[in-house]
């Protein structure tokens, strides 16, 4: 393979030079440029290849072929706003609408998860005719000033918390207040949104909405106890608000057993709305939010236009179908549920061999490793955690850290992630932590290595 005619280093000094310092590279110490992707793979400049296990966009694999040519196709015929009639559309509509429950089939087209998020909490408002919201600790639901307000991931590090915004315990059974051992944790996480929701009106405020992650990403690839949001819709619909199910990290088809994540909370629960984003087009800039008709009516009842000058354009729908249609013939739904099976088996293997494996959680290719100094208090081994996915790097696999510690390995691969794929990445994650417990006693000696 060709080298790139910039090497690495001259580009770097470009982004330096031009890129705020708020836009960050993964591995900024010896950063990857990257020039090429297929499938489950990335290549460096060199030619190098790297198994990708974090990039939940290119959902069906990076620059899929079909996905590839259904851009091309259309965008030689007809790119143009959503304003004219076009079957793109209603195809697209029709499609996802097979997938929802049959309550969800009004749709709203947009081009990224933020925009998703944002029209989600202007529907909400305008259905409810309130204002506040309430959200799950930690939780990331986008960068547009709106979201950041309910993000606490965000609000914490700027303005604070809005006196809007009413913050309800993550329901973490490995480190919350309800654990594996509680009888019923779904029950006791949702009694602490009912709380948190009575705390709120005895100051006068009024729900408008509950917005959560259907699995939490940032927060530390969190898997709600199954109940939970069923318990939490009846708190906030009794309270006047909404539920928003935010599936742009987690849907189609992740979690294996199900289309949607939200659907792991039982059949019969239904959101108010749904938002999503990243993998709906495999890297197209393609968002959507579906809701019912009652919501929708209210919205319209302003007299107010919603219109996205790219939202639902012919090549977007194009994408969307394209990656739909590979989903389906290339059954990866259910591949994802057999090699995410595997992958939580044998990272089960290496929790017993290795202390510092304190929890592995998961479902589908969305899987957590959380990394703990000791095993009594839970403590996030954070230094720990970044070594290994640097040494990782090192071995060609690309794996990135999250929740509040920073100590949590977080694997959501593109959905042609293999068999194999899973057995190489934990046979090197074996071998790294194998040599930690050799050669590395202290996080400090862990800072000093190279």
């Amino acid at each position: 393979m060709a080298t790139d005619p910039r090497g690495k280093a001259a580009t770097l000094a470009l982004r330096r030079r031009l890129l705020s310092n708020s836009c960050r590279l993964f591995f900024p110490e010896d950063p990857i440029k990257i020039v090429r992707g297929q499938g489950q793979y990335m290549y460096d400049e060199q030619g190098a290849e790297y198994i990708d296990c974090i990039n939940n966009v290119a959902h069906v694999g990076h620059c899929h072929p079909l996905v590839v040519q259904a851009a091309h196709e259309q965008n030689q015929v007809l790119n143009t706003n959503s304003r004219y009639l076009h079957d793109n559309i209603v195809d697209y509509a029709q499609r996802l609408s097979e997938t929802l429950p049959e309550k969800l089939c009004v749709f709203y087209f947009l081009n990224s998860g933020s925009e998703a998020n944002d029209l989600a909490l202007r529907l909400a408002r305008q259905y409810t005719g309130h204002w506040d919201v309430v959200v799950l600790d930690h939780a990331y639901h986008g960068h547009l000033s709106s979201l950041i307000d309910i993000s606490p991931y965000k609000f914490r590090d700027l303005d604070g918390q809005k006196e809007w915004v009413h913050v309800a315990p993550l329901p973490d059974t490995y480190r919350g207040p309800y654990r594996e051992d509680h009888p019923n944790p779904a029950v006791a996480y949702a009694s602490e949104v009912k709380r948190v929701v009575g705390s709120a009106q005895e100051k006068g405020r009024k729900i408008a909405a509950f917005f959560a992650e259907s699995l939490p990403s940032v927060g530390g690839q969190i898997i709600p106890p199954a109940g939970y949001f069923p318990e939490v819709a009846g708190h906030i619909r009794r309270a006047g608000g909404v539920f928003v199910a935010d599936e742009i990290q987690v849907g189609f088809g992740r979690v294996g057993k199900h289309f949607w994540a939200f659907q792991l909370q039982g059949e019969d629960f239904v959101p108010d709305i749904v938002t999503m984003g990243k993998s709906i087009g495999n890297g197209h800039p393609v968002a959507c939010v579906a809701t019912t008709h009652a919501v929708a009516r209210a919205f319209e009842a302003t007299g107010v236009e919603y219109f996205n000058t790219f939202g639902g354009s012919p090549v977007s729908c194009a994408v969307g179908l394209a990656v739909l249609d590979v989903l389906e013939k290339e059954q990866l739904q259910a591949h994802a549920a057999s090699v995410g099976s595997l992958l939580m088996e044998l990272l089960g293997q290496q929790k017993a061999k290795h202390p510092i494996l304190g929890d592995i959680r998961g479902v589908g290719l969305f899987i957590g490793v959380d990394l703990i100094k000791d095993e009594a208090t839970r403590m996030p081994a954070t230094e720990e955690a970044d070594y290994v996915v640097s040494r990782l790097k090192e071995n060609y696999i690309l794996l990135s850290t999250d929740g509040p510690g920073r100590n949590v390995l977080k694997f959501k691969p593109p959905m042609c992630f293999s068999l194999d794929n899973a057995r190489h990445v934990v046979a090197k994650l074996d071998a790294i932590l194998t040599d930690m417990e050799e050669k590395v006693r202290s996080c400090e000696t862990l800072r000093l290595q190279p």
